[in-house]
C-alpha cells in the first residue's frame, strides 16, 4: 500500500496522491464522478519543490514543468507536511538510484561540510549539452528496445529514431543534441518514455555522476 494525501475542494475536483513504488499516481475526481487517472515518475521530479500562492508544485527536471501541484496545507498542516517530505526524499532517492550516486558516501561528505547538490537538467537550450558528456551505448539499446515494446505511441517514433542515430555515432555531439531537441518534443509523452527508459534522464543531466 502506498502513501496517500487526499485533497478534496468545495468546487473542484478531488486529487488523491499515492506515492507507489517508483511512481507518484494522481487520481482526479470530479463531482460528476467521473475518474481521470496519471502516473510520474519519482525521478524525473525536483526534488526541491517551488510555492506559489496557493500550492506546493514539483517540477520537471527536463523542462521545468509543474508535474505534480499540491494546495496548500490540505487536508491539515501535519499530513500535506509528512506527504511532501517523503515525496522529496523519494524522488531525489529515485534519481540517486538511477545515476549510480553513493547515498552513503553522499552523507558522509555532507557530515565533512562538503554540501553536494542534487543534479538537476540545464535550463538552458538542447544545444548547450555538455560537448565532454560520455553516452552509454548500451543503455540506449536497452533504452531503445523497452520504448519499442512497451510504449505504443506514435508520437515517440521520432524520439526513437534520434537515439538509434546516436547509438550508432555515440560521440557525435550533434546526436546528443537531436535525442534532447526531440525529448523537448515530446511533451504530454514524456512521462512513458520516462518510465521504461529512465537513463534519458541521465543521459540530458547535467548530473557530473553521469560521466
Amino acid at each position: 500500500m502506498g502513501i496517500k494525501l487526499t485533497q478534496k475542494h468545495l468546487l473542484k475536483p478531488t486529487h488523491v496522491f499515492e506515492i507507489d513504488d517508483d511512481q507518484i499516481h494522481i487520481r482526479i475526481k470530479s463531482r460528476s464522478k467521473k475518474e481521470e487517472t496519471l502516473s510520474v515518475t519519482l525521478a524525473v521530479l525536483n526534488p526541491e519543490p517551488v510555492i506559489t500562492k496557493t500550492h506546493l508544485e514539483f517540477l520537471s527536471r527536463v523542462n521545468g514543468e509543474a508535474l505534480v501541484s499540491l494546495a496548500l496545507s490540505k487536508p491539515n498542516t501535519t499530513e500535506f507536511n509528512n506527504f511532501v517530505t517523503t515525496l522529496k526524499q523519494k524522488a531525489l532517492e529515485e534519481y540517486n538510484s538511477i545515476s549510480g550516486i553513493n547515498v552513503v558516501a553522499k552523507n558522509e561528505a555532507l557530515n565533512n561540510n562538503f554540501p553536494l547538490e542534487p543534479p538537476e537538467f540545464s535550463d538552458t537550450s538542447p544545444a548547450d549539452i555538455c560537448k565532454t558528456k560520455k553516452v552509454d551505448v548500451a543503455s540506449i539499446k536497452h533504452s531503445i528496445d523497452m520504448l519499442q515494446t512497451y510504449v505504443h505511441n506514435e508520437d515517440i517514433k521520432p524520439f526513437i529514431f534520434a537515439l538509434e542515430s546516436l547509438q550508432q555515432a555515440p560521440q557525435d555531439h550533434s546526436k546528443l543534441i537531436e535525442v534532447a531537441t526531440a525529448f523537448d518534443k515530446l511533451e504530454s509523452s514524456q512521462g512513458a518514455v520516462l518510465t521504461y527508459a529512465p537513463y534519458i534522464i541521465l543521459m540530458l543531466s547535467d548530473d557530473p555522476f553521469g560521466d
